[in-house]
């Protein structure tokens, strides 16, 4: 049974803003296209009923989402319900202080609706136009966090690191809306040492397995859940986990795989790789009727245990925007319900729900 105002598992959209051309048509969006477009796969996104839209972070060609909270705030004004995320906040090269401060104030203008996901990112140079080298991955990754956490549950914050000048007497502004800082996600692909940071604080950990097999999603997301507990944060499947995927559908597997096939033989993290049928076998990506989406979906907690969000990547590789708001209509009316259904049974009433600010707020003591 789930709770009046609770919610066990969030589903959602995340956008990695990438400009494509549509190997169908040979069309490629504006930057000002694809930004719009964002925006209104976001309104869809609540429009249907889903909880989370997240957004990436990415400072070079072909990707325009240079700045989330512009985007996120821009549509946290459009918006009443939906959680508003990142799909990445590169903890390596932003300021932690600025983070603190920027999803701070997106917090208070969202009403609570905001999270984020740190990551170190994936794309090398971005180390060097911020000032940093990509050597230091990790341990900026570790420094950081210790000084944005400490920022938002400190109004006084005397802190001395390696990688920035010291502070002495700080306050990060504004405060947490109400005290309660924004929920922080871990989110990594391959890097161990951000499973256990994860576990060290009792904060969520994202496996972002759209390119990875399930063995390999199931021994990180274990490695994270044996930190949490090990750190005192509760049983290993008290964690918070969330997961990545993509799908593209059709009421017919064929039409939906004749349909997709030159986007993916196209694109540009994927394609003139693996054929299609490869990599639909070896990673998330399912490419079929709402059917088989729902089948392949409902399985994760197979491999990974009961968990608390599910976002899927629709709006890549030249899709236009017309064709993603009908995968997302067909998510949030078909696939989603399905999926809310099957993942409640049988799970554990001692199995936290999706964080959420309202249930942070009250979990706090008097």
């Amino acid at each position: 049974m789930i709770r009046e105002g609770f919610t066990p598992m969030q589903f959602g959209i995340f956008s990695v803003g990438d400009v494509t051309t549509d190997p169908t048509t040979g069309r490629t969006p504006t930057e000002a296209e694809r930004i719009q477009a964002m925006a209104a796969i976001a309104l869809k996104a609540e429009a249907v009923g889903l909880d989370v839209f997240a957004t990436g972070e990415h400072h070079n060609p072909p990707f325009v989402p240079s700045s989330p909270t512009t985007m996120l705030g821009y549509i946290a004004a459009r918006t009443e319900r939906i959680i508003l995320s990142t799909a990445t906040t590169l903890i390596t090269t932003n300021d932690p202080v600025k983070i603190a401060e920027d999803y701070a104030m997106l917090q208070h203008l969202a009403g609570g609706r905001v999270d984020l996901m740190l990551g170190r990112g994936n794309q090398g140079p971005v180390y060097p136009w911020f000032g940093q080298e990509i050597r230091n991955g990790i341990a900026l990754a570790v420094e950081n966090y210790d000084l944005l956490h400490r920022l938002w549950r400190e109004d006084v914050v005397d802190w001395e690191g390696s990688f920035r000048v010291p502070l002495d007497g700080f306050t990060s502004t504004p405060r947490p809306l109400d005290g309660v800082p924004p929920f922080v996600w871990h989110g990594s692909i391959r890097s161990p040492e951000i499973a256990d940071q994860a576990g060290f604080y009792g904060d969520g950990f994202f496996h972002n397995n759209i390119f990875w097999p399930i063995e390999h999603t199931k021994q990180m997301v274990a490695r994270y859940r044996e930190r949490f507990e090990r750190h005192g944060h509760g049983s290993a499947d008290q964690a918070i986990v969330g997961l990545g995927g993509q799908f593209f559908t059709r009421p017919n597997s064929q039409d939906a795989v004749r349909e997709f096939r030159p986007y993916f033989d196209n694109a540009p993290v994927y394609g003139h790789g693996p054929s299609l049928e490869d990599f639909s076998e070896l990673t998330p990506l399912t490419v079929g009727s709402p059917q088989q989406v729902i089948e392949r979906y409902a399985a994760m907690r197979e491999h990974v245990g009961d968990y608390q969000r599910q976002l899927f990547l629709v709006d890549h590789a030249g899709l236009p925007l017309e064709t993603v708001l009908e995968q997302i209509e067909i998510l949030g009316t078909e696939i989603v319900p399905a999926l809310r259904r099957e993942l409640a049974i049988g799970r554990p009433a001692h199995v936290p729900d999706a964080p959420t600010h309202e249930a942070r707020r009250a979990a706090v003591p008097a």
